[in-house]
């Protein structure tokens, strides 16, 4: 018989009676709240389109690495799952691709993704027993049926999951068509989109040279030359801000930056045209283009994120085949305090600058990252991330960073997800556990329950709009 799906009303909060009666006050009055997922990787097509969803292996299964990692992990082949490699889709049938998944689906049990998947499941598809190799082609059939209607095109969804905001990450050689169509349609979702330049300011990157030639093109500038590169960039801002980019999101190795003089500067910019550079030269160069990155957002206002601290594509088998972003990044140990003191002894102290930092390697959270948002004006902590925005992840990141920094000097939620149907689960995740940690707080007589219910409005919805300037 199949096992019962349903999700517990008190998932996540405190076992301690009289502190989970707290939480549940806090939680009701911010569930409904719209969302705002002001930082993610969803497809602008989707909403430009607003076509039917394909199948359910392309949809949930296919693009999402949580997922196909762990598989990987386990001896499954990516291919078997529809994930495509470099010389195209996944032959794999769409059907048999996910009774595979199914049938070891119990490999996610306690992780994030089994929250997610089980919100998605009963809260958009309405499942009532639990995904296994025996209930496999039950789910399929009943996803598939309900992808083909006209309730679940991606506008529809959109509106259904009470968002008010969601942006997508675009590159600088990206033409925004898809923004612009949805901006032109008369359809009032708000999709807007933010600068990524990473593939234009990391020489490491495998695409480095093709992308300055596209960024020549779109922009109509000489970015050989080092003043023309600069202009190229704050041109592709504007654009970006046409279509409603409030920040910028930068993907280094490193939190490195530099402050170099304008000599040295394009000195360093001509041996990068030339391929002449080293690893060394390489990390200098990109720590330079944060520092310039910084200016910019001075000029023009965009919010500034920095994601650093992900050895990107660890299993050089996986990434020669099947490219990036395919599960075979690894946290690694990263420092903020002597990374960032260039930028912040040029800018640090300047209060049109706002700069989110986010982090992969949880020991800076009380020792750098706190102490230092909770002293610069222009930083603000990004929340816990990637391989942190678990329950657990989420809890750690409040307990070692509210005693220095404040909730203040955080940002809120935002899911940085490519699994659009996700984003309802992520974001209750999220407000389960700020619930959670301010009623333990409370039942401590540590805040008052008035306040600690205007810090949970604050971190689902206020702070969020206010971070990224909404």
């Amino acid at each position: 018989m199949p096992k019962p799906l349903a999700l517990h009303d008190d998932r996540l909060f405190p076992a301690d009676p009289g502190t989970r009666a707290i939480a549940r006050r806090l939680y009701g009055l911010i569930r409904d709240l719209p969302i705002i997922s002001p930082h993610g990787h969803t497809d602008p097509a989707w909403f430009s389109g607003n076509a039917h969803f394909g199948n359910p292996t392309q949809l949930l299964l296919a693009p999402d690495h949580y997922l196909y990692r762990m598989l990987y992990s386990q001896g499954i082949a990516m291919g078997d799952i529809g994930v495509g490699d470099r010389s195209g889709p996944s032959k794999a049938d769409p059907r048999a691709a996910w009774r595979l998944f199914a049938g070891n689906f119990h490999l996610f049990r306690a992780t994030p993704s089994w929250l997610w998947l089980n919100h998605v499941f009963v809260h958009v598809f309405g499942m009532e027993v639990a995904l296994s190799a025996d209930t496999a082609d039950l789910y399929y059939d009943t996803i598939d049926a309900a992808l083909k209607t006209d309730a679940f095109r991606p506008r529809a969804l959109f509106d259904r999951f009470n968002i008010e905001l969601l942006a997508t990450t675009e590159s600088p050689t990206d033409t925004l068509d898809h923004h612009h169509a949805i901006r032109a349609s008369g359809w009032p979702g708000r999709v807007v989109t933010a600068y990524r330049p990473d593939p234009v300011v990391d020489p490491e990157h495998e695409d480095f040279q093709s992308a300055l030639h596209l960024f020549a093109e779109v922009t109509g500038e000489d970015v050989h030359d080092w003043k023309g590169y600069l202009n190229a960039h704050r041109k592709r801002r504007r654009d970006f801000m046409a279509v409603g980019a409030t920040s910028t999101d930068h993907g280094h190795i490193t939190a490195n930056t530099a402050d170099l003089s304008q000599a040295d500067a394009e000195k360093l910019f001509r041996k990068v045209l030339k391929g002449d550079f080293t690893p060394t030269e390489a990390e200098v160069f990109r720590g330079q283009l944060l520092t310039e990155m910084a200016g910019m957002s001075i000029e023009d206002g965009l919010v500034m994120q920095i994601h650093p601290g992900a050895f990107r594509n660890h299993n050089g088998q996986v990434f020669d085949r099947f490219g990036r972003d395919k599960g075979g990044d690894v946290p690694s140990r990263t420092d903020y305090i002597r990374a960032l003191k260039p930028l912040l002894d040029r800018y640090g102290n300047d209060p049109r600058l706002s700069i989110i930092l986010f982090t992969l390697d949880e020991t800076t959270y009380a020792r750098e990252l706190a102490p230092l948002a909770g002293h610069y004006p222009v930083l603000k902590l990004g929340p816990s991330w990637w391989f942190h925005d678990s329950p657990e992840g989420m809890m750690r990141f409040r307990e070692q960073v509210t005693e220095t920094a404040g909730f203040y000097n955080t940002v809120g939620f935002n899911d940085d997800t490519r699994a659009f149907l996700s984003i309802p689960a992520r974001h209750d995740v999220a407000r389960r556990v700020d619930s959670a940690f301010l009623a333990r707080m409370v039942a401590e007589h540590r805040l008052h329950e008035d306040d600690a219910a205007e810090v949970a409005v604050d971190l689902a919805y206020n702070l969020p709009k206010r971070a990224y300037k909404l």
